[in-house]
């Protein structure tokens, strides 16, 4: 038993202390930031919606396909972080792997680019 605490007792204890301190945090700022509706945080923004309207309404596609564009460019620099680290230790063909693709999606890009998915009217 006194193993495990030792292994997994800081893990538990910083658990514990992130917890509390989310919560904390998350009340003053409830308690201390002014709680009144006003015209700019009513209004519509970021999707173009009023933000008290019915969830059922159309939705303009393209929102979509920036979200989608989103992650996907997000994802290959997930990908391109852990692979700079480990670059100097890679074989020759970890590199090239990874300039494929990069290649690829650039090719990607380019080719959503020339079809006009970037174009916002």
């Amino acid at each position: 038993m006194n193993i495990i605490f030792s292994e997994y007792g800081i893990i538990l204890i910083f658990l514990g202390i992130s917890s509390f301190l989310s919560i904390l945090l998350f009340m003053l700022s409830y308690i201390l930031t002014p709680q009144k509706m006003d015209q700019e945080k009513v209004s519509a923004y970021e999707c173009g919606f009023n933000p008290f309207d019915d969830a059922r309404s159309t939705f303009d596609v393209r929102f979509y396909l920036v979200a989608i564009l989103f992650l996907i460019f997000d994802l290959e620099v997930s990908f391109l972080f852990p692979w700079s680290i480990v670059l100097n230790k890679l074989p020759i063909f970890g590199y090239w792997s990874m300039v494929i693709f990069l290649i690829v999606l650039t090719i990607g890009f380019i080719y959503e680019w020339y079809k006009g998915a970037l174009e916002w009217e």
